[in-house]
């Protein structure tokens, strides 16, 4: 193997486990530690909703628009490490009044460590063949799998949610020493890495496209988080006695790592919202199964469905954002990422409005989950008219400007 691509294998496999921290921990292991809790009688539904709710305004936050330009992006990413690590280990303090403040804080350092790590890996793959810069976002999903199987083992022996956190915490910090000095090399400059056709911005983009593009996203935001948040919880209510009851979030992660590879063999000349378009409604035709089909089999395709899609829509809109934003596109990843988090921030509180005028559980999260299907159908059709109204143009060899990697 030559030394560029030992470099594009390394640059890879950190950013993987870089967003494993940040997402598989930082923003989700909270879902299958939820019924751990819930066993321990340390917190309801209701009290899970807005903890919840806290790590998704967090999300929100616009923090990584904030970051100082000065700052190295390999920098903001070891902070954003180590930060993940301790707001992780401090939610096994028995101090029920700091968690929502620890949840929010998490959040917002998720969305930090995945904006950065995102540009900074992409930057760094760009002009490789094929859509290799896919395969880091096979990193939320391998966490979401591997804190799934930890927390079922756990759960298995009658361990408490505490001891949950401090496992997903070590595990955290291990991780990040592995990667610790791939991220001690500064920014270069580079081409921007792109799928679909490129063009410079005009004043149609930076009129009306952008924020459809936004408000498409948040659609994604909202279209798959109640089943994010609360698939553990639906599979105990429909099944309660199965022996399988916790294979289905490490399945949801494991189906999220098969479509991030197979967004790796994506053509590259093709339009990046054809793409999104078949994500979202694959992931509603996901989010409607687990209402109609609700058994073992029929939550084990719904957790598929759901999690294929899951990280390579942010793999085809963060690119998307280079795209249409050739420069200082970290500013525009962390509006889209903001966006997105709206969208999340809806989910827990419908759901909590819901339970509070519809006794019957099982209804409650029934309804609920049938709006956030609509939700991905809607957010599909506005693709299809930003195709229609806003067509790609295909960009001439040689004309791509170098901006800064990031």
């Amino acid at each position: 193997m030559s030394q560029h691509a030992r470099r594009q294998l390394t640059v890879v496999l950190a950013g993987a486990a870089s967003l494993a921290i940040a997402m598989g921990v930082g923003r989700f292991a909270f879902t299958p530690i939820l019924p751990m809790m819930l066993h321990d009688g340390v917190l309801d539904l209701q009290v899970a909703g807005n903890l919840a709710t806290a790590n998704y305004i967090g999300y929100g936050a616009l923090a990584s628009m904030l970051v100082p330009k000065k700052w190295d992006h390999t920098t903001v990413i070891r902070l954003a490490l180590v930060t993940t690590v301790i707001l992780t280990a401090l939610m096994a303090l028995p101090v029920p009044s700091m968690w929502i403040s620890l949840r929010f804080l998490a959040g917002v350092v998720s969305a930090v460590g995945f904006v950065f790590t995102s540009g900074w890996c992409l930057a760094e793959l760009s002009g490789t063949s094929g859509s290799i810069g896919s395969a880091i976002y096979t990193g939320p999903g391998a966490g979401i799998a591997l804190s799934g199987v930890a927390a079922s083992f756990m759960s298995a022996a009658g361990l408490t949610g505490q001891l949950g956190w401090v496992t997903f915490a070590a595990m955290s910090a291990i991780m990040s020493a592995l990667i610790w000095g791939v991220f001690g090399r500064r920014t270069k400059l580079v081409e921007p890495f792109y799928v679909g056709t490129a063009r410079a911005a005009s004043g149609k983009v930076l009129g009306a496209e952008m924020p459809l593009f936004a408000m498409a996203y948040g659609l994604a935001g909202f279209g798959y988080i109640i089943t994010a948040t609360y698939l553990p919880v639906i599979a105990k209510n429909a099944i309660p006695d199965s022996p399988l009851l916790t294979v289905f979030w490490p399945l949801f992660g494991i189906s999220a790592v098969v479509g991030s590879l197979l967004a790796a063999k994506v053509k590259k000349s093709a339009d990046a919202r054809l793409y999104l378009i078949g994500s979202y409604l694959l992931q509603a035709a996901g989010v409607a199964l687990s209402v109609v089909w609700q058994d073992a089999l029929g939550l084990a395709a719904s957790s598929m469905l759901v999690g294929i899609p899951f990280t390579a829509i942010s793999f085809f809109a963060m690119n998307e954002v280079r795209r249409i934003r050739s420069t200082h596109h970290a500013r525009h990843m962390g509006l889209l990422t903001a966006m997105f988090a709206i969208g999340q921030i809806m989910g827990p509180p419908a759901v909590g409005a819901i339970l509070r005028h519809e006794a019957n559980v099982d209804v409650a999260f029934a309804l609920a989950l049938g709006i956030a299907s609509i939700a991905l159908v809607v957010g599909a059709a506005i693709f299809v008219a930003m195709i229609v109204v806003f067509p790609a143009e295909r960009r001439q060899a040689g004309t791509a400007k170098h901006v800064s990697g990031y």
